[in-house]
């Protein structure tokens, strides 16, 4: 009962990744390796330590299902999404980010297929290193249709179905490679909901198909550090009942979530945010205590799960650790409350 987790991503360190250039960007949708301060010959070696410290921090604060922290991403979706067959990055696309401005994308020229595993090493290293369990993310299919430059398919529909297969087949082998909990990030069914309503979930749902164990999609307003506007409300929750996945993550604290709206999930195991991302400061434990108790009257304990907002790579590492410890108290307080 009321488990606590992070959305994927933790703070890289300074050492690893330009942060101050990251942060001045649109999230990266092809490769952006000028953003590392380590030379290639040495960069997995940089990033295997970087993992080790974000899964220390993690399980410090007393996280129970953590993830690799994203350390060997540049953005959450551009590590798999570039490492298919049938796209181009050398001579890459534009499509509109959900911020309005156009964003370097990859350019679709040819049939999705994966090529080879993207993160089963990721999947490898974090089970080595982790005491409990672990979570992995993946780009979804909808989100990738949405951050490419459609040259071949007829109908974004059939280019969401190819990307949804070459998940699928990755997922597979994340979860044989020791993964508990595999999450798809899909933040683009809430910035373009009529699209969604179209063609998402068959995608959905092809994408986690024969997924045994927990699986998860998180949807959300957009990264906190860069998407500042942010609406009350989700305009796709409730079409995501149809979606053949275990548990849904949503941000809720910076948005002021009213909590009402979680009865539209019904049957569905909620992984929420209460950390606000978007506010320096580090909330008490009796504050995030408060959101998970509002949270309580309209889902039951045993179906909620307790998480950052979405985008905690932009934060200060140390305000990062000392956010999750407070939210790992605050569900500590809770729990203590229910039993």
């Amino acid at each position: 009962m009321l488990e606590t987790t992070v959305v994927g991503s933790y703070p890289q360190p300074d050492w690893l990744i330009d942060r101050a250039r990251l942060a001045a960007r649109l999230p990266p949708r092809i490769r952006a390796l000028e953003l590392w301060r380590v030379d290639g010959d040495h960069l997995d070696q940089a990033q295997d330590d970087a993992t080790r410290l974000a899964i220390s921090d993690m399980e410090r604060a007393g996280v129970d299902i953590v993830t690799d922290g994203e350390q060997r991403r540049e953005s959450y979706s551009n590590r798999f999404a570039t490492a298919l067959d049938g796209v181009d990055i050398d001579d890459p696309g534009v499509a509109l980010d959900r911020t309005g401005h156009e964003n370097p994308v990859p350019r679709v020229v040819g049939p999705v297929v994966r090529r080879h595993p993207v993160e089963v090493r990721d999947v490898q290293f974090l089970r080595q290193h982790a005491k409990g369990r672990i979570k992995i993310t993946l780009p979804g299919p909808f989100t990738m249709t949405q951050q490419a430059q459609n040259d071949y398919y007829d109908e974004p529909a059939e280019l969401a179905l190819a990307y949804a297969a070459a998940i699928n087949e990755e997922a597979r082998d994340l979860k044989a490679a020791g993964a508990d909990v595999i999450q798809i990030d899909e933040p683009y069914l809430q910035a373009r909901p009529e699209a969604a309503r179209e063609y998402a979930i068959p995608a959905i749902n092809r994408a986690l198909e024969g997924i045994d164990g927990d699986t998860a999609l998180h949807t959300c307003f957009g990264y906190a550090a860069i998407v500042h506007n942010r609406p009350a409300g989700y305009s796709y929750l409730g079409e995501l009942t149809e979606a053949n996945v275990k548990q849904i993550s949503l941000e809720a604290a910076q948005p002021r979530l009213d909590y009402g709206v979680l009865r539209e999930l019904d049957g569905k195991h909620v992984i929420l945010g209460v950390l606000d991302l978007g506010d320096p400061d580090v909330e008490t434990a009796p504050v995030v205590a408060e959101r998970i108790r509002g949270a309580l009257a309209h889902v039951p304990g045993d179906r909620l799960t307790i998480a950052p907002d979405r985008g905690m790579k932009y934060l200060p590492r140390e305000t990062a650790f000392a956010k999750l410890c407070s939210m790992v108290e605050a569900a500590r307080l809770v729990r203590a409350e229910l039993e």
